[in-house]
C-alpha cells in the first residue's frame, strides 16, 4: 500500500521531511500547505532545497483536504488546533514535531490554545475516525527509549531523561530558546513562568512517560535553575553580558505518593564561560542522557552524530541534521499511526517506530 501525504508547511524540518517521503516507495506526497502567499504555485520540493516533484504549493485547506490524503505530515513549530480539528474531522490522520504529544501541555496554555484544546483534538479524531501521533527527539522520542530501557529493571526508583548542551549557543538565534532567558538578569520577574509556559510540551513528555510505565501521578511541576556568564557570550541572539543568565537547568518532574519518579530535565549551557553549573551533573556533557535509579541502576547516551569530517560541518549543516533527527522519527510512525485506532495516540499505542525499508543492504535490485 502507498499512503498518500500532504506536508503541512515548507520550514526546516519539512527540508527533511519531504526528502525522506520522496526516497520511501510507500509514501507519496500529494501536497503541501504553505502559510506564506508568496510559496503559492512554488514546487514543493524545490522550496526545501530538493529535486523538483510536481507537487505545487498551496494555501487553500478545502482543496488540500479534498485530495484525500491518508495523512497530514504537520511540522509547524506550535499547533493551530482550530487547524488540526478541520484535518482530523475531515478523516485524514496527523504525525506531528509541533508542541504536541498527549495534550497536557495544550490545556496548560489554554491562554495560547482555547480551553478544552485536548478534548477537541480527541473529538475531531473519533468523528474522523482517524488518530493524531504526536513524535519529536526530546521531549518525546527520548522519553520512550528511556522507558525502553527500563525492561531490564527489576525496581525503578526515578527515571531521568536530560538533554544535556554543552554549547547551547549556535541555537540562541531560534525565538523559542531565547524565551528562557539568555542574556536576561538572573532576578528577571516572571521568568520562571515564561519557562514553564514556553516547555510545557515537557509536561506532556512527562504524562507519555507515566502512561508507558502504568504510575498514577499526583502532580507534574516545574523548576528551573540558573546560572551567570563569567565574560561576554557573542550570540546569533545577541550578547550574553556577564552576570546574566549564561546557563539554564530546568527540570519537569513527574510526582507520585509524594516524591519523584519521573524527570525530563534541561541542561543548556552558553559555552565554557559560565559559572556554578558543575553541580548539575551533565556540564560538559553533550547528548540526551538517560539514568534510572533502580535495580540495575541504568545510565545511557543517545547521541545521534551527523555523517561526515565533523571540521568540515557548517552551521547550517548542525541545524539540518538536528531537524533531520526531529523529522525522521515523524515519517517512519506513518504506517502505525494511519493503521492506529482513532484518536490521540502516543509511543504506547503504536508498534516500534523503526526506519523500517532504509537499510542499505547492498544489493543493486
Amino acid at each position: 500500500m502507498t499512503y498518500k501525504l500532504i506536508q503541512w508547511t515548507s520550514g526546516r524540518v519539512a527540508r527533511e521531511t519531504i526528502p525522506a517521503i520522496a526516497s520511501d516507495p510507500g509514501l507519496e506526497l500529494i501536497g503541501l500547505y504553505a502559510f506564506s502567499p508568496e510559496k503559492v504555485g512554488r514546487d514543493a520540493g524545490e522550496l526545501v532545497g530538493f529535486e523538483p516533484l510536481g507537487v505545487p504549493a498551496m494555501n487553500d485547506v478545502a482543496a488540500l483536504l479534498a485530495l484525500e490524503p491518508d495523512a497530514v505530515v504537520y511540522t509547524a513549530l506550535y499547533p493551530d488546533v482550530d487547524e488540526l480539528v478541520r484535518i482530523l474531522e475531515a478523516g485524514v490522520n496527523v504525525v506531528t514535531t509541533c508542541n504536541f504529544i498527549t495534550g497536557w501541555g495544550l490545556d496548560y496554555r489554554a491562554d495560547k490554545y482555547g480551553p478544552n484544546a485536548r478534548k477537541r483534538l480527541e473529538e475531531a479524531a473519533l468523528r474522523g475516525g482517524v488518530s493524531i501521533f504526536g513524535t519529536g527527539i526530546n521531549p518525546g522520542y527520548i522519553n520512550y527509549l528511556a522507558c525502553v530501557a527500563s525492561s531490564v529493571c527489576r525496581e525503578v526508583e526515578l527515571i531521568r531523561v536530560t538533554e544535556a548542551i554543552a554549547d547551547i549557543v549556535p541555537y540562541l538565534g531560534d525565538p523559542n530558546i531565547l524565551e528562557f532567558g539568555y542574556g536576561k538578569p538572573l532576578d528577571t520577574p516572571g521568568l520562571i513562568e515564561r519557562q514553564k509556559a514556553e516547555s510545557a510540551v515537557f509536561g506532556d513528555a512527562i504524562e507519555l512517560m507515566a502512561s508507558l510505565m502504568d504510575i498514577t501521578l499526583d502532580e507534574i511541576r516545574f523548576s528551573s535553575d540558573l546560572a551567570p556568564a563569567t565574560e561576554v557570550i557573542e550570540t546569533p541572539g545577541g550578547k550574553i553580558e556577564p552576570g546574566t543568565i549564561g546557563g539554564i537547568r530546568s527540570r519537569w518532574e513527574g510526582i507520585s505518593n509524594g516524591r519523584p519518579v519521573l524527570e525530563n530535565c534541561q541542561v543548556w549551557i552558553a559555552g565554557r564561560n559560565v559559572a556554578g553549573t558543575e553541580e548539575w551533573g551533565a556540564a560538559n556533557r553533550h547528548g540526551y542522557l538517560v539514568d534510572i535509579a533502580g535495580d540495575p541502576n541504568v545510565s545511557n547516551v543517545f547521541l545521534p552524530t551527523p555523517v561526515g569530517d565533523p571540521k568540515t560541518l557548517t552551521m547550517a549543516d548542525h541545524h539540518a541534521f538536528a531537524m533531520r533527527i526531529t523529522g525522521m522519527p515523524l515519517i517512519n510512525a506513518v504506517r502505525g499511526v494511519c493503521a492506529a485506532a482513532p484518536g490521540i495516540r502516543t509511543y504506547k499505542d503504536l508498534p516500534p517506530i523503526v526506519a523500517g525499508g532504509r537499510v542499505l543492504t547492498g544489493r543493486s535490485d
